[in-house]
């Protein structure tokens, strides 16, 4: 009786010291190669917008409404030949004070800019909408004449017009308060904190010429949270599995004898 005992004893002893895996040998791969890809699509895309967006703080209000003083935007990394009519670039020029801003680009090299007709900007000779001016602003506070702008500079304005220091403040310069495209250091995509998101499209310009694009940020965005969201899905399924196995250990031990 004492060594049928034994016999019987030693077999469980030695089972319940050995490790039991955790979940199915199917779920166990798809959970690595979820945390994988998801740390992929995490880190490749912060990676990707360190590369392609610069951050800036706006130090004051010449851009409101559309950014206001203290704002923290997200700029994308562009050549001046890339600028195209009612994009926000941040550029720096030594007439302006060599420090970095930011204005909104109304008008490019060979373009005629006059302000004001029906209280309106004019572009050559064709009236903009511009419905991201402060509500019943005018398109300028102080007329000015027919700017003419050269080969390979632009002409830029904030969109607070009363109180920007903007071409309109740089008309008696050499180039007639232009800017060289190879100032611009980068294009505005979005106001990140608040986050107010994207920049509008500036749709009064598109009978001039083709708009810019939209940079990659939402594509960056969404694989940032795509892959966070793989990592913790894989990342649970190990301890969702051994508490359903611990589970269902407890029901079987719970069963009553036969």
């Amino acid at each position: 009786m004492g060594g049928e005992s034994a016999m019987r004893t030693a077999p469980l002893g030695s089972g319940s010291t050995g490790a039991a895996p955790v979940g199915t040998r199917l779920g166990q791969r798809l959970s690595g190669l979820m945390v994988g890809l998801g740390l992929v699509l995490f880190l490749g895309g912060f990676a990707w917008g360190a590369v392609a967006y610069r951050p800036y703080t706006v130090p004051t209000g010449s851009m409101t409404p559309t950014i206001d003083a203290g704002d923290r935007i997200l700029a994308q990394r562009v050549g001046g030949g890339e600028v195209r009519r009612g994009d926000v670039v941040v550029f720096k020029d030594a007439t302006w004070g060599d420090t970095p801003m930011v204005k909104r680009v109304v008008a490019i090299g060979g373009d005629t800019v006059s302000c004001c007709q029906d209280g309106k900007l004019k572009v050559n000779d064709k009236e903009i909408d511009e419905p991201y001016l402060p509500a019943g602003e005018p398109a300028e506070i102080t007329d000015f004449p027919t700017v003419t702008v050269p080969k390979g500079r632009l002409f830029l304005l904030g969109d607070e017009r009363g109180s920007s220091l903007d071409s309109t403040a740089h008309l008696t310069d050499a180039a007639s308060g232009t800017v060289a495209r190879s100032a611009v250091d980068a294009r505005v995509d979005a106001v990140v904190y608040p986050m107010n998101g994207m920049l509008p499209r500036p749709t009064g310009f598109e009978a001039l010429g083709t708009l810019s694009s939209p940079g990659p940020l939402r594509t960056i965005t969404a694989a940032v949270i795509v892959g966070a969201v793989l990592v913790l899905a894989g990342g649970a399924y190990g301890p969702i599995a051994k508490r359903t196995g611990a589970a269902r250990a407890r029901g079987a031990n719970a069963e009553p004898d036969r």
